[in-house]
């Protein structure tokens, strides 16, 4: 099993790469955004998802983990396949996602290419829970435990942190990241971007 691919850019194609590495070029399905970090002739690296059929072997890839993290979760949506999952997260960010998972914002996940309102609806049904807060509660990973999220009861904190959890941060990364953050009047979009950029310093 791949976990992620580091070699060098030898092709890039729209939604699609090649990276080198040890010798072998591995074409790599890669979503609008991961492709706008990649460049050609110089270092990529990419996480990679493995979608395996009788009749084909492809590879998924992103540049950060919190894109793979969003992809597996709408892959786990019924009638949701691979090239769905990245239509939608080449026309949003992976906290824009979580973002319109938990505010019911169909509109982000119709905005992609031949993703219709019932397929939009069924993602937010179905990641919903997986993704939102319950009575101060959230998910740290689908079907996982429930842990604490926030004291205090602000919804936008509790949900961008339910969001951030959901993509794999560890609640300890978070609490340091919103330490230089004045969430008063953020939405919880606008708290997970500025989480991630404290992450990024």
């Amino acid at each position: 099993m791949f976990n992620y691919i580091n070699g060098t850019v030898t092709e890039l194609e729209p939604n699609f790469a090649v990276v080198e590495c040890g010798g072998i070029g591995f074409g790599i399905n890669v979503s609008l955004n991961t492709l706008g970090n990649l460049k050609l002739g110089e270092p990529g690296k990419v996480y990679v998802y493995e979608a395996v059929r009788e009749d084909a072997f492809e590879l998924f890839g992103f540049s950060t983990k919190s894109e793979k993290r969003c992809f597996e979760l709408l892959v786990s949506v019924s009638g949701v396949g691979p090239k769905a999952a990245m239509a939608i997260l080449s026309t949003t960010t992976p906290d824009g996602l979580i973002s319109a998972i938990l505010n019911g914002n169909e509109k982000v996940i119709t905005a992609a290419p031949g993703v219709g309102k019932k397929l939009a609806q069924r993602v937010l049904l179905e990641l919903k829970d997986k993704v939102g807060s319950v009575d101060g509660m959230a998910l740290s990973s689908p079907g996982g435990p429930f842990v604490p999220v926030v004291p205090g009861g602000d919804r936008n904190l509790s949900d961008a942190t339910a969001g951030l959890l959901v993509l794999g941060y560890a609640q300890s990364e978070i609490n340091t990241a919103l330490k230089d953050v004045d969430t008063s009047g953020m939405t919880s979009e606008e708290i997970i971007k500025a989480v991630l950029r404290n992450m990024l310093k």
